[in-house]
């Protein structure tokens, strides 16, 4: 942080225009992240795939027979798609198929720059490309994952059910923490906010998911859970989509902070519960145990 600090303190004077390219760079390319053990595993029982999209290789996995009703699986940013690979076994028990995939600058569909319209342009090819043989059911997401299947909806997409966790309602704003953070003046900010725009071909201010949520045209069954110490995410954001989605379901955890939702058995078991419906595996003492442990809010 200090050494970019001081080449923004350098550049901007200087060199306006290089100051935009460097923190249009750093803003939008993710930090790389190992795949943990527990992903590593879980892949091995799957069939990986590529595919090319926008000139850029996808690297995705499948599992379960290839006419079930699929789930899909959709990371967040500096992710990877095995971050959810704890869905995995219990939904291939239920009779459906899995699929999931890294982003593009993500895993092993390699470096580079990513937004909100490439993660949400992947799950549609993705999408597309297992639908050939496949129905799809749902979606998972997580953060900024979350963001991208919103967008995908209001192009198109069509699931039956969908289950967000910790989803952000106003991406770009990450924009000013990050430019006061490297000392970066508005004027840059504006400068990189408008190649991003070019290169992306989308307008930060339509990014918002909130208001894309009240433009789509329907609205699938929706399950939030945020945790009210996420700190990543605030848990605000949370509460602010569930009341721009009509009838979505709000759960509130504690103590879990942004990833661990993403890993944390009781919210898996409900998510699968909401996901699956009436055939969800467990017995009704499970069911009742985590409905205990969560507060269920309904704005």
């Amino acid at each position: 942080m200090k050494f970019f600090r001081a080449v923004f303190n350098i550049l901007q004077p200087v060199w306006p225009a290089g100051a935009a390219w460097l923190a249009e760079r750093l803003f939008f390319t993710a930090p790389r992240s190992r795949r943990s053990t527990s992903g590593r595993v879980a892949l091995a029982g799957a069939r990986r795939f590529t595919l090319s999209l926008e000139g850029r290789r996808v690297v995705g996995w499948r599992w379960g027979e290839p006419d079930a009703p699929v789930v899909y699986l959709v990371h967040g940013w500096a992710s990877r798609g095995s971050r959810l690979a704890g869905f995995t076994a219990p939904l291939l028990a239920a009779g459906y198929g899995v699929v999931t995939f890294d982003a593009p600058g993500h895993g092993d569909s390699g470096r580079g720059m990513s937004s909100i319209p490439e993660f949400a342009r992947t799950l549609r090819a993705v999408v597309a490309r297992a639908g050939e043989d496949a129905t799809p059911h749902a979606v998972i997401a997580h953060s900024l994952g979350c963001a991208a299947t919103t967008l995908a909806l209001s192009w198109g997409l069509e699931v039956e059910r969908l289950a967000f966790l910790a989803p952000p309602a106003d991406p770009p704003t990450w924009a000013h923490p990050f430019a006061r953070a490297l000392g970066i003046r508005p004027e840059i900010i504006e400068r990189f906010r408008a190649r991003s725009e070019r290169r992306i071909r989308f307008r930060w201010a339509d990014l918002n998911v909130c208001d894309i949520a009240r433009r789509l045209p329907a609205h699938a069954p929706l399950l939030i859970v945020h945790d009210r110490g996420d700190e990543t995410i605030s848990w605000n954001d949370g509460v602010a989509i569930a009341a721009a989605w009509p009838g979505a379901r709000f759960v509130t955890t504690n103590g879990l902070g942004h990833r661990g939702v993403t890993h944390d058995e009781d919210v898996l078991r409900r998510v699968l519960d909401f996901v699956i419906g009436e055939n969800s595996p467990g017995d009704a003492s499970s069911r009742l145990e985590h409905e205990l442990f969560y507060r269920e809010d309904r704005p």
